[in-house]
């Protein structure tokens, strides 16, 4: 048998849809401080970055503030998942489990996750929709320089030994397109992402899915399966 295809997934964006749950958070985080929350738009905008760098966007004239507000973060992200509304926080995208388990049983693939989420808040993902079978790495924020960088998705070639052109990451950001890049691998975009997909085609995504339904095919045609 060939060696293995290997498939690597953004999670915020691309398999759960956490945007009432990061926004509400992010809300809570600027009260806290005593700052004024960033508009909608403008925190799913930083989704994938780790917090200290999205910070920095979402607070540029307000530097000293930046621990305060990560801390203020994390805390309103551990309390919401808590709440008894928790579970509806992190939902996973219409078919995108289904796809998952397809590919993984599939065994012409590999599948990792190259998330900006905390491990805390990963382990939580894995254990809530029963994922942890999948994924053979699991690179998170907590371990890693900020997406863009290519640690993440180079961390996930070495785990699995196979090399980038064999491997392709699967996000709904620009930052995961642009990692992707850095790494040398393929990138695949979503388009019921938080990035606008003239965006993702712009940093460079060879191929834009409509539905998760379309990332084997999307797959086949790149890989000629």
């Amino acid at each position: 048998m060939s060696e293995p295809f290997l498939i690597i997934f953004d999670v915020d964006g691309t398999l759960i849809d956490s945007q009432a749950h990061i926004v509400a958070s992010m809300e809570r985080a600027f009260a806290t401080i005593g700052l004024p929350a960033p508009s909608r738009a403008e925190t799913l905008s930083i989704v994938g970055l780790s917090l200290p760098v999205a910070m920095m966007k979402l607070a540029p004239n307000d530097a000293s503030a930046h621990p305060a507000l990560v801390e203020a973060y994390k805390q309103a992200f551990q309390d919401l998942r808590l709440s008894a509304q928790g579970a509806s926080f992190a939902p996973l995208f219409a078919g995108a489990g289904e796809m998952l388990w397809q590919l993984h049983q599939d065994p012409r693939f590999v599948l990792a996750v190259a998330t900006g989420k905390s491990r805390r808040g990963m382990e939580h993902i894995l254990d809530l929709h029963s994922l942890r079978p999948i994924f053979a790495s699991v690179q998170v924020a907590d371990d890693h320089p900020s997406k863009p960088h290519p640690s993440m998705v180079e961390t996930c070639l070495m785990d699995c030994a196979i090399p980038p052109e064999r491997a392709v990451v699967v996000g709904d950001t620009i930052y995961d397109v642009e990692m992707a890049q850095a790494a040398q691998t393929g990138a695949i975009g979503v388009a019921w992402g938080y990035h606008a997909v003239a965006d993702l085609r712009a940093a460079g995504a060879l191929s834009i899915l409509q539905h998760p339904n379309d990332l084997i095919p999307a797959l086949a045609q790149r890989w000629s399966l």
